[in-house]
């Protein structure tokens, strides 16, 4: 099995034209950026790749386009969540199949399971999937919340091997550390933060990485925190990391990927294409984003 994942995984963008048609020319050369920035792996069709506005053949297109470009020198790791635990089963076998390393599923959104329907949809999903899987807690968005209880049942699952937790807490965190700590006789089980403005402390507190937003804009400078925290330097992973909190906030003026998105196309990574109901950027965030990415010497 592949070693549980570590450091930054940048959430890629799907880089889209105008009128919304996937750009995969786009793609690659932001995948051979990544690459040649350092970043440990990346994920394709999560939350910021717009997972809920493409549809099943371009979402596994874009899994499949992600592989090849690519092409063995990093882990790919595919977003394959939804809340029909047949349909994430079906995505997550053809990521495999498509030749992903790791497949990322999202708790259910909008359907509320209880903890023990967590709990079965994601033993269904590895029982019947051979793919390293990494669960996804992130209620903000889904609105149900993965319990570190129930991870901990989870995680003995031998396809189980890590979490992307989205909630801020520290207590939270202690709890996941402590699981694995207590696998860590049997497997290791990566913690992963999925909150940018946090990810640093909660790598200092002992975590294993980030799924990170910021890595679309910043890759070296995030693959580099992570790098420092993960050699026992936290200091100077804490010098870098403050540089960037300003960063970080504009991230998050409206719903992601939306100020991403902009940001990359003032940067000539991208086009402006995003997807319905998502919309651009509002004028009145500009100029306050540009000064930052000015500021940060990437215009």
């Amino acid at each position: 099995m592949m070693q549980a994942p570590q450091g930054s995984f940048v959430a890629l963008v799907t880089p889209m034209l105008p009128d919304g048609t996937l750009d995969y020319d786009s793609l690659k050369s932001l995948i051979d950026w990544h690459v040649a920035s350092g970043t440990n792996g990346i994920v394709a069709v999560g939350t910021t790749g717009e997972s809920s506005t493409v549809n099943v053949p371009e979402h596994l297109k874009i899994i499949e386009k992600t592989i090849k470009y690519v092409d063995g020198r990093i882990p790919v790791i595919a977003g394959t969540g939804a809340n029909s635990t047949q349909e994430a089963i079906e995505l997550t076998q053809t990521a495999a199949n498509l030749g992903a390393d790791f497949a990322l599923i999202v708790t259910p959104y909008y359907n509320k399971p209880t903890q023990e329907g967590l709990y079965q949809h994601y033993l269904k999903i590895a029982d019947e999937v051979s793919i390293p899987q990494i669960l996804y807690n992130v209620p903000s968005r889904t609105a149900c919340d993965l319990l570190p209880e129930t991870v901990m049942h989870l995680c003995e699952h031998e396809n189980i091997i890590g979490i992307k937790e989205a909630v801020a807490d520290e207590s939270r965190l202690t709890e996941l550390l402590q699981i694995s700590q207590s696998l860590s006789h049997q497997k290791s089980f990566s913690i992963l933060s999925g909150d940018d403005p946090t990810f640093s402390g909660f790598m200092a507190a002992g975590g294993d990485g980030v799924i990170s937003v910021a890595a679309n804009i910043v890759p070296s400078e995030i693959s580099e925190i992570c790098s420092l925290h993960l050699s026992s330097k936290s200091n100077e992973a804490i010098i870098i990391n403050q540089k960037l909190s300003q960063l970080y906030e504009l991230l998050f003026v409206e719903s992601n990927p939306i100020p991403v998105k902009w940001m990359l196309e003032q940067m000539n990574k991208i086009k402006s294409g995003i997807r319905l109901p998502l919309v651009p950027l509002s004028s009145e965030h500009h100029q306050e984003i540009i000064k930052e990415l000015k500021l940060l010497n990437l215009l």
